[in-house]
């Protein structure tokens, strides 16, 4: 007597791959927009859609470090400008 295959009931049929889900493909597309503008045309859609995770990951974060110095360096001259001592107009 041979068994019978089991029926589709018993078999627990959620996502069994690794997928993207909608909340992570919008933050996949934010990156790829990301290091295509701010890269300035030295990189195309196809070349960061299709790079290592890791590699984005370490783009993005270049990015961020740069960004983040330039702010500091801004808000140095900023302090600057704003510490140095005004001139009075004289008395009449």
């Amino acid at each position: 007597m041979r068994p019978e295959a089991p029926s589709w009931q018993h078999f627990k049929l959620d996502q069994t791959f690794f997928g993207l889900k909608p909340t992570d493909r919008v933050y996949l597309h934010e990156q790829i927009f990301d290091l295509i503008w701010h890269g300035e045309g030295r990189w195309d859609w196809d070349t960061i859609y299709n790079m290592p995770v890791h590699l984005r990951k370490f783009y993005i974060k270049k990015l961020n470090k740069i960004f983040h110095d330039e702010n500091e360096r801004i808000k140095k001259q900023q302090s600057k400008k704003s510490s140095a001592p005004k001139i009075a107009k004289p008395p009449r």
